[in-house]
């Protein structure tokens, strides 16, 4: 088969290839700012955990997970030192996941990784077409999909 008779990439496909291009960019990114052993548990948490903490449920809907599969990550993360659990005070049922010092330390670098990540691809394909990707997937989230 020739390429002419390749079909069209479905945009699922294209998503899911780009973003496992995008984790290996930032960690590539990362390792040069001195960060190692980081696993996609941390970027389905840390980036959703807000100061006043979060229950598990509200990360993985936030992160738009399971919640066994986010429980799974808040307890690697936990054992890491990136994450620690205490009690609601408003659910004795339930605990909220806060950042330690060393997961808030992430924030930053990861930015600046990303950041980089971005430039680098904008070098290869143009800063407005980075923009406009940007702008669209936007959009896409923020419409969801037609019932």
């Amino acid at each position: 088969m020739s390429i002419d008779e390749t079909p069209t990439p479905l945009i699922g496909l294209l998503l899911r290839l780009a973003a496992q291009q995008w984790g290996t960019d930032m960690d590539a990114a990362m390792q040069r700012q001195g960060v190692t052993g980081l696993t996609p548990a941390h970027a389905n948490v840390i980036p959703f955990v807000p100061p006043q903490g979060i229950q598990i449920g509200e990360l993985a809907r936030l992160a738009k997970v399971r919640k066994q599969s986010m429980a799974q990550s808040v307890d690697l993360l936990t054992t890491a030192g990136y994450t620690t659990r205490h009690p609601d005070p408003a659910d004795g049922r339930a605990s909220l996941v806060f950042l330690t010092a060393k997961g808030r330390a992430l924030r930053p670098v990861s930015r600046s990784a990303g950041q980089q990540v971005e430039q680098d691809w904008a070098a290869l394909v143009g800063r407005d077409d980075i923009e406009h990707l940007r702008q669209t997937l936007v959009r896409l989230l923020q419409l969801g999909t037609p019932s």
